[in-house]
């Protein structure tokens, strides 16, 4: 995309609300870039509101989704989930040190992995990475946020033809780009959908049904477990949204306390493969079973990486009020795809979503994947301590408000 004109316009707005809302960067504090080489030009432009913010330093790391085939078609098997120690020790510092992060996502070559063997694609991961990521996000020591840059690539994977500016228009829409003044809509937005988790934990909900084709699931929630709207904070008060788009309240489940069957309800973007008809059993917090029409030896493979990468770390609800959904597309892309509908995730868990933090029941991973599996169809039900029913969602209509 050319610089200058429209496309410049959109994109400084686009990293000023990633930068002032999203990351919250503060004056004086590092700035710690995350993307892929196809995503300079966004990268830059956060470079440059994350300095007009009073950044103190900016540092912007690249990757090559072409290094990681390399690596899964040539590597040993035991340097797939192999981190260098420089990596390590550069995001050891990271958190030390406080920064913000920006996260930058978007495959630029969707298929560019998809011909390789699903089990070393799942296993190609740095764990000891995702561990100190996972514990930084746990501790609340930065402030950060993730967000989509429209690309040929993505693009294409949805449409069929790469028509970006098309992209772009569904992206600004997702992201309330599109209003008059993009931070008053997501101070109301974030206002809306706080008291929507409010209003959960008044509840005190024990369990929650999720029923629909294919579905029979039950997650059972802790007695700590406390409901989170769009907003975090970090341990030093610092208040941020993490994910650009976001439209979810969530929780953290009690990882012991999940049974039945579920079937997700859209495709799934798992380490440049597709994984579509997913289907998992749970018995005693544990999944015992994967089928999917495709993909299914990506999710296996990542699996067994970790002995806890197979107990729920995430129980999320969305409903029809959701920008994304409304658009009626699938991204392709979990940032999107996962505030389209209800979804939960195996693996980590978030501390910040219980009271009490890591206490026992609360999933410890190096894996956190969330998949789709609510829509019009699947009928959601809370159970509450004191043994009553309440409805939550119905043909994805929110039934609290």
């Amino acid at each position: 995309m050319a610089a200058g004109g429209v496309a410049s316009s959109r994109i400084q707005r686009y990293a000023e609300l990633a930068v002032r809302v999203g990351a919250n960067v503060q004056p004086g504090q590092l700035v710690d870039v995350v993307a892929r080489v196809e995503h300079a030009e966004v990268a830059r432009e956060v470079a440059r509101a994350s300095y007009r913010a009073g950044a103190a330093y900016v540092d912007v790391y690249y990757s090559d989704q072409h290094i990681r085939r390399a690596l899964i078609e040539n590597a040993a098997e035991d340097v797939l989930s192999w981190t260098p120690p420089w990596l390590l020790k550069r995001a050891q510092d990271v958190g030390t040190e406080k920064a913000a992060v920006v996260a930058l996502t978007g495959d630029a070559e969707p298929d560019l992995l998809a011909d390789l063997p699903g089990e070393r694609v799942g296993k190609a991961r740095m764990l000891a990475l995702a561990e100190e990521s996972t514990r930084q996000i746990n501790e609340r020591l930065n402030n950060w946020v993730v967000i989509g840059v429209p690309n040929e690539g993505w693009a294409a994977q949805m449409f069929g033809e790469p028509d970006v500016e098309r992209l772009w228009q569904l992206v600004e829409r997702c992201v309330r780009l599109d209003e008059p003044d993009p931070v008053a809509a997501w101070q109301e937005h974030v206002r809306r959908i706080g008291g929507r988790a409010r209003r959960l934990n008044d509840l005190q909900v024990d369990t929650l049904r999720f029923s629909g084709p294919g579905t029979d699931l039950t997650v059972g929630l802790l007695p700590e477990s406390r409901w989170q709207g769009c907003e975090s904070e970090t341990s030093e008060g610092i208040p941020y949204v993490a994910n650009m788009p976001t439209e979810e309240v969530f929780t953290t489940p009690d990882a012991r306390r999940t049974e039945g069957v579920v079937r997700s309800t859209r495709p799934l973007a798992l380490y440049g493969r597709i994984v579509r008809g997913l289907e998992v059993r749970f018995e005693a917090g544990r999944i015992a079973e994967v089928r999917a029409d495709e993909g299914e030896d990506v999710i296996k493979g990542q699996l067994d990486t970790d002995d806890r990468a197979a107990y729920l770390g995430e129980v999320a609800l969305v409903d029809g009020t959701s920008r994304i959904g409304q658009t009626g597309e699938t991204f392709f892309e979990t940032l999107f795809d996962e505030n389209a509908t209800c979804h939960v995730a195996y693996g980590a868990a978030y501390a910040e979503a219980v009271e009490g933090g890591l206490i026992d029941g609360v999933n410890v991973s190096t894996v956190h994947t969330d998949f789709m599996i609510g829509g019009p169809d699947v009928d959601v039900d809370a159970t509450l301590r004191d043994g009553t029913v309440v409805p939550l969602l119905r043909n994805d209509v929110w039934q609290l408000d």
